[in-house]
């Protein structure tokens, strides 16, 4: 059996702190005018601290005198408060204002108190997270002055991708770090048009070559070699296939000396030359997140906004379709989502026109759907075939794989739907019964070609239906 005593431990320390008797080692804290000494033990610092450790190590004392140190980076009270953690292992917020803690956060990391470094972090999240955001400036530069503050890093970071512009508007952007900055526009959820990305890196750019004038059209070649040696960890972080032919022109182009050859090249004639593909490396659009579009657990607004050019008939032959921005002149109201039968009722669907149904099948995580621009009717006469050349079916591996995207439109303009029903010929979905759950059956007939390799019956996991209505 073991007992821990711990309370009655810490208080003996913090008696042997305020003892003036047996202390070896004093410290000076502070600058002047603001300077106190301090006296305490060296067997306590030294397997407390890794920093005051070496410290003490090379200005050891070998005639018995005592040890003397120096702090000049740490105020007076900070240490006050970080000798009586060192000691008693006791840390109180009572009394301090939130900046002073931050010092002692500060303090700790530079006396490697990483327990305490640690604890501090997550209080800050926990407690003081409006505090970070009215003191952005200060956190988020002081979080990367350290390798040890990951974690206010991190949150800064998250902070940053959500609410871009109003942080920016907090701060003066062109002094963030390249470190920060890399770490802020790799990050796929962050939420700024793409156009917008490449306008803060130009403008930190100029800030880090002031003799440099904003208009390149004056630029020397020197002058783009600079800027392009300044750039070198951004400019393949930034999405640049995402970016609508109007703003590569106009924002990318009188640029072009910044890019390798190949590459811009091969830029050039995504806009430009239909039948060019892109290369397996380019990075995809950015997970932006924009309310009121459609509440959907299959799809995110990136497949949307394919859905939204397959309907409209825009760049649907491009081969970088699935890599441009976001494209939302509709939103999609939800009429049916499953909950157990995996079915609708006749109420919920029928006399509904431009219907989006999406299916996700089960384990795999597939997506199959279809879009039919006419009216789901509650009974039809037999053996009828409702008419259009506007229907199509769709097909992803998984909702993060865009490349995968199949899109097939109809052979001509009859057999869409029969009787008025809710899914095209080629795909067929059937409720829950006693025995088995929903499932779809896939099979190419009336459609212009394959959407998926393999024909048949799958099990279905989510069904979802939704009315599509241009804003």
């Amino acid at each position: 059996m073991s007992t821990q005593f711990f309370s009655k431990l810490s208080q003996n320390y913090i008696e042997i702190l305020e003892d003036d008797e047996y202390y070896d080692v004093t410290i000076e804290v502070g600058e002047d005018p603001n300077v106190k000494i301090f006296r305490a033990h060296v067997i306590i610092l030294c397997h407390r601290s890794p920093f005051l450790r070496r410290t003490l190590a090379s200005n050891k004392n070998n005639n018995n005198t005592l040890s003397h140190i120096k702090l000049s980076n740490i105020s007076p009270e900070i240490f006050q408060i970080i000798l009586r953690y060192i000691y008693g292992g006791i840390f109180s917020s009572n009394g301090l204002d939130t900046l002073d803690i931050f010092k002692v956060l500060i303090a700790a990391d530079e006396l490697y108190l990483q327990e305490l470094v640690d604890y501090l972090q997550n209080y800050f999240i926990e407690n003081k997270s409006e505090w970070i955001e009215q003191n952005f400036e200060l956190t988020y530069r002081t979080s990367f002055q350290s390798n040890n503050f990951s974690v206010i890093q991190q949150f800064c970071t998250d902070l940053m991708a959500e609410f871009p512009e109003k942080i920016f508007k907090s701060l003066d952007f062109t002094s963030i770090s390249e470190k920060s900055l890399i770490s802020l526009i790799k990050r796929d959820d962050l939420q700024m048009r793409e156009v917008e990305v490449w306008e803060h890196v130009l403008k930190w750019g100029l800030a880090q070559n002031q003799t440099l004038i904003p208009n390149p059209d004056t630029w020397t070649d020197e002058d783009f070699k600079m800027m392009k040696n300044t750039l070198q960890h951004y400019l393949p972080l930034i999405r640049f296939f995402s970016l609508s032919p109007k703003e590569f022109l106009h924002k990318v182009r009188p640029y072009k000396k910044l890019f390798e050859q190949q590459f811009y090249e091969e830029l050039l004639s995504s806009y430009l030359d239909i039948d060019s593909k892109p290369s397996d490396d380019i990075l995809l659009p950015r997970n932006l997140k924009i309310d009121g579009i459609i509440e959907s657990n299959i799809v995110n607004l990136n497949i949307v906004t394919l859905i939204s050019r397959w309907i409209d008939k825009v760049d649907i032959d491009s081969k970088f379709a699935h890599l441009r921005e976001l494209y939302l002149p509709y939103k999609f109201e939800l009429l049916y989502k499953n909950e157990e039968d995996f079915f609708p009722t006749n109420s919920q669907l029928y006399n509904k026109y431009d219907t989006l149904s999406l299916i996700k099948m089960k384990e795999t995580g597939e997506i199959i759907g279809s879009y039919i621009p006419l009216k789901l009717k509650v009974n039809g006469p037999p053996w009828s075939w409702d008419e259009t050349k506007n229907s199509f079916i769709f097909y992803l591996k998984n909702k993060n794989d865009l490349e995968s995207a199949t899109f097939c439109g109809m052979k001509n303009k009859d057999h869409v739907i029969y009787d008025g029903k809710e899914m095209p010929r080629d795909l067929l979905i059937f409720p829950t019964n006693n025995n088995s759950s929903g499932f779809i059956r896939y099979k190419h007939k009336y459609y212009e070609k394959k959407i998926m390799d393999t024909e048949g019956k799958f099990p279905a996991e989510v069904f979802e239906v939704f009315q599509v209505k241009r804003k």
